[in-house]
């Protein structure tokens, strides 16, 4: 492990967050998607399939305005959450911080029960889309992750491939919707 010099101690990078070093926080919560994030094995898709789960359970007891309120408002929070749990970490987008991942595919998925209500095999294909972009980062994905390291950075680049994942979606609705009726 490496070490961190702070004002009055010394702080090494965690590799692995605990449950413990979760609660120890509030925004440490929200940033490791209330615990999916601390799976040692792809906290990234944990983290998207926590979104998916969750977003169905709010989807079905909140108003569609009320969830992108919330969306919007889980968006600006997560900004500070994930500054204060990536610095508490020793690496600003620590893999364990999946708030980047649950944010955007919930609007992902808000955006895909606005066209086409409930359906998991479109969800399901929305996952492996947004997981996709999320791995590979397409431009201008990549700058956010590797230039702007910051909980605002972290975020977007999350954002982008939801964007990605949004407009692959539609492409590929309007090609089958096209082919069924001709």
């Amino acid at each position: 492990m490496t070490e961190l010099n702070t004002p009055n101690a010394k702080t090494v990078l965690i590799d692995q967050p605990t449950l413990r070093f979760m609660l120890s926080h509030p925004l440490h919560v929200i940033a490791l998607g209330f615990g999916s994030g601390l799976s040692p094995f792809a906290p990234g898709t944990f983290g998207t399939l926590f979104a998916w789960a969750s977003f169905r359970a709010l989807d079905s007891y909140l108003p569609p305005s009320v969830l992108l309120l919330l969306i919007l408002l889980g968006f600006v929070i997560g900004i500070v959450a994930i500054e204060k749990c990536g610095t508490a970490l020793g690496e600003i987008d620590h893999g364990g911080i999946v708030w980047d991942e649950i944010i955007p595919f919930w609007g992902v998925l808000w955006i895909l029960a606005q066209v086409m209500g409930d359906n998991l095999l479109w969800q399901g294909i929305a996952f492996a889309l947004f997981r996709l972009f999320d791995i590979t980062k397409p431009w201008p994905a990549r700058y956010y992750d590797r230039k702007v390291k910051n909980g605002y950075g972290v975020m977007m680049d999350d954002v982008i491939a939801a964007l990605y994942t949004a407009i692959t979606l539609t492409v590929i609705l309007v090609i089958v919707y096209l082919g069924s009726h001709l």
